[in-house]
């Protein structure tokens, strides 16, 4: 097993075609009085196009690596990329910490919350996912949260020597640190999940809390779930447009960083722009938005364990944020849960803590791990 050091480039070539792409992109027209209510705006994709042509993507590379070194290494039939940041000298080692993006995200959502454990005396590890960034495509079907779990605890136990860590994750990351808990609860000294899974109770044993999640939820998905319908059912499908245009997948992606974060409608009160483009940079130079579509349809055909009536028995730590997808109430968290020993609420954020609120993720995940020792 050869690890490798990996250092994100860009050829000449795939920057020069990249800004071809933008500035010869044939833009659709938009109705009068329209704004996000009908998807991303005309002009606020033309601005963010312009400033990806102009954006320096090598230089933006190449500070992500400074603060999140990387390699790469063959797990299985697969080949992981992983960052790695070393705990801050003269400080007590503490538990290492692996950090699990979601989706429309990448490795690069963890740079501040990554330095910040460091800072704390923790290892940590920050993966792609198969299918997502610079990690290998999956060449069949079958690879969704279930399948890529005991790949992450290769990772950690077998190339990293780490027989027992902590866990973080968000959405599709959830997914996969919950399948872990429930593979091998042996090596995870704690789970620590902002998009926890829950079952309800049924008949009188429901409570009304769990009541009004579940209408919530079902709304949610009428009114914000188009995607999900598409990338779940016909994920081939929409490649051909996403892997050809640039602006069509900037703006499907920065789309759901709006809807879904706490900005009040402001991308720039949460993300910077450079923030934004460097996350699709990493799709679109890596030409994964297929492969991470594709985990939707996988978790259709195949529920992981974040979704089904199984239990979890590692000790689990949740932080929720008030605009969250789905918030499932403690009650329900409990019953899939059942050493839910930290409960935290925030007053504000969203789907994307690491970069909404990455102090605090910091500070949740720390004392997380501390109360574990």
């Amino acid at each position: 097993m050869t690890i490798e050091r990996f250092v994100p480039d860009v050829s000449d070539a795939d920057l020069a075609d990249l800004r071809w792409r933008l500035g010869h992109t044939r833009w659709p027209d938009q109705l009068e009085g329209t704004s996000w209510e009908h998807g991303a705006p005309l002009d606020v994709v033309r601005r963010l196009a312009d400033a990806w042509i102009d954006l320096d993507v090598r230089e933006a590379f190449a500070a992500l690596d400074r603060d999140l070194p990387s390699w790469r290494v063959p797990v299985g039939e697969h080949r992981l990329h992983f960052a790695r940041v070393e705990p801050a000298g003269g400080i007590r080692p503490r538990q290492p910490v692996l950090l699990l993006h979601g989706w429309p995200s990448s490795y690069a959502e963890f740079r501040a919350v990554a330095l910040d454990l460091a800072r704390r005396g923790h290892e940590v590890v920050v993966p792609s996912l198969p299918g997502h960034g610079f990690s290998s495509i999956p060449t069949r079907v079958g690879l969704g949260a279930d399948a890529c779990a005991p790949l992450m605890v290769r990772l950690m136990v077998e190339v990293l020597g780490h027989d027992r860590f902590v866990v973080h994750g968000g959405d599709r990351g959830a997914f996969v640190g919950t399948s872990m808990a429930v593979a091998a609860p042996e090596h995870l000294a704690g789970l620590h999940i902002s998009l926890p899974g829950g079952m309800a109770g049924e008949g009188d044993d429901r409570a009304e809390e769990e009541t009004r999640w579940l209408t919530e939820t079902a709304a949610w998905v009428v009114e914000e779930g188009g995607y999900s319908a598409v990338q779940s059912t016909r994920p081939q499908t929409l490649a051909y447009a996403m892997h050809d245009s640039p602006v069509g997948q900037l703006a499907w992606i920065v789309e759901k960083h709006r809807v879904w974060s706490d900005c009040d409608g402001d991308l720039s009160r949460v993300f910077t722009d450079e923030q934004l483009l460097l996350n699709v940079s990493v799709y679109w130079f890596t030409g994964t938005f297929r492969a991470a579509s594709h985990w939707y349809w996988e978790h259709r055909v195949n529920p992981p364990s974040w979704v089904r009536p199984v239990t979890v028995d590692v000790p689990t730590g949740v932080i929720r944020y008030p605009r969250e997808s789905t918030r499932a109430p403690r009650s329900a968290v409990e019953r899939k849960h059942r050493r839910l020993v930290r409960w935290t609420e925030k007053s504000r954020g969203g789907h994307f803590p690491a970069y909404e609120d990455p102090v605090g993720l910091a500070d949740d995940i720390a004392a997380f791990a501390a109360s574990l020792a």
